[in-house]
């Protein structure tokens, strides 16, 4: 048990006894405990596996890799049009979670399985397609080209889908202005 998720569940106004009802069940799977990106997250053999998610309409498990895992229950969603990989269980209450405690190891134990055996979740790398108002501020300004280009293609990615996503152009051209110091200074969108 790492202490630092005992602060975290200490520390929660919502989603407390789920925390602990879930982490439960997870140590009992012999994961590895441990603190990433603000959430309870578990281990095996230094491979992520699973994270606890809490939202407001509901309690969730991440598996890392859900995206190539049986789902016999066909209890995974897929969070957004863009995931890929990840996949949520998702719960309303600890009766929920409890209920399904034998269940939630099968998958827990599957998604170990997935590790041991080396299988990766084959990424699509569809082009993103680059909105015309970003195009012309590229075409206008090398600096700005080049310090894109040296982005790590996730935060490339992430930059399109959010200039991409208004229906105006005057929105697009809002969020290009307002992002292209950060790119400027190489980091992503949430850097």
């Amino acid at each position: 048990m790492n202490p630092k998720v005992d602060e975290h569940i200490n520390e929660s106004k919502q989603w407390k006894d789920e925390m602990n009802a879930l982490r439960t069940i997870i140590l009992d799977c012999q994961l590895a405990e441990d603190f990433k990106w603000g959430k309870p997250c578990y281990s095996f053999q230094g491979k992520n596996i699973v994270i606890i998610q809490g939202f407001k309409e509901y309690f969730a498990l991440l598996f890392f890799k859900g995206g190539i895992m049986k789902d016999s229950e066909h209890l995974l969603v897929k969070m957004g049009e863009n995931t890929q990989a990840g996949r949520q269980m998702r719960f309303e209450n600890v009766q929920d979670i409890l209920g399904k405690k034998s269940v939630i190891k099968d998958y827990i134990f599957d998604a170990i399985e997935i590790e041991e055996r080396g299988e990766k979740v084959e990424i699509k790398r569809e082009a993103t397609p680059i909105p015309e108002e970003f195009q012309i501020k590229l075409n206008e300004n090398p600096e700005l080209k080049s310090a894109f280009e040296s982005l790590t293609p996730g935060r490339q990615r992430a930059y399109l889908f959010h200039f991409s996503a208004p229906k105006q152009s005057k929105t697009r051209e809002s969020r290009i202005e307002k992002s292209i110091p950060s790119i400027l200074d190489g980091k992503g969108m949430n850097d």
